[in-house]
């Protein structure tokens, strides 16, 4: 989430009138398997058609994604990641639920649970195993008999965010047949670059933006990541001199 300020055209102090607001920056990465040259889209517009719009690009233009592709795909648990793998890449592509995403809710229902310390390490193992090993409805058991109460307000009952969260995304814990594919399943890639391409530059002590600011600033920290930054200036000056050559 990004700071991005508003300002009142009306107004001739700037200072006044000023309106503050967040606004998502969504990006995503792909790459072949087992390569480490990542390639980067992303964007600042609400619309999820939009982010995963990048996401395709990433894939067809730079990572080799044809007609015979599979995709692998890997985020947390926003329905939204998982409905815009599904339209973009439609049958090519299976969407992973990050498993760290899901341990958090895990280890939520698990410490409810398990008041002590060292059950709560078995009962946690337990349960991680049989993720990995294609029992997630072992899961469910083991957390439907610590159900909350219905009168629990949901913010006080952890075992039934974890059974609720893990039930509705069933088809997106097949974590066994990545793992025998030799495929990720995290999606620290994307959270790690988050941090260094957006975040560091973006989110500084005391920084606002204005939203198109912000929307090219993101635009040329995806160029540079994406290693096209002495390009994208060179094609920048060529355009110009251009421009100056027509106007002559």
């Amino acid at each position: 989430m990004l700071p991005i300020v508003e300002t009142d055209p009306t107004q001739t102090d700037k200072r006044t009138g000023k309106k503050l607001l967040w606004r998502e920056a969504k990006i995503g990465l792909a790459h072949a398997k087992g390569s480490k040259t990542l390639t980067f889209g992303g964007t600042l517009q609400g619309d999820v058609d939009t982010a995963g719009q990048c996401l395709f690009d990433c894939a067809i233009h730079q990572a080799g994604f044809g007609t015979d592709t599979p995709i692998h795909g890997v985020g947390d648990g926003a329905p939204w990641i998982a409905d815009q793998i599904e339209k973009k890449f439609g049958t090519q592509g299976h969407y992973l639920v990050d498993f760290f995403h899901v341990c958090d809710y895990l280890s939520a229902a698990g410490k409810a649970i398990n008041r002590d310390e060292q059950a709560y390490k078995g009962w946690m193992d337990e349960q991680k195993a049989r993720l990995k090993t294609q029992q997630a409805n072992a899961v469910l058991q083991a957390l439907q008999t610590h159900l909350e109460a219905p009168a629990v307000q949901d913010s006080d009952a952890p075992v039934r965010q974890c059974h609720r969260y893990l039930s509705n995304r069933l088809d997106q814990l097949n974590y066994q047949d990545a793992i025998k594919r030799d495929l990720p399943i995290g999606s620290g890639e994307i959270e790690s670059a988050h941090r260094y391409i957006v975040q560091q530059r973006m989110k500084r002590p005391g920084a606002w933006w204005r939203a198109h600011n912000a929307e090219h600033m993101l635009a040329l920290r995806l160029n540079r990541a994406n290693h096209q930054w002495d390009s994208y200036w060179q094609n920048t000056s060529k355009n110009q001199l251009g421009q100056v050559t027509t106007s002559l």
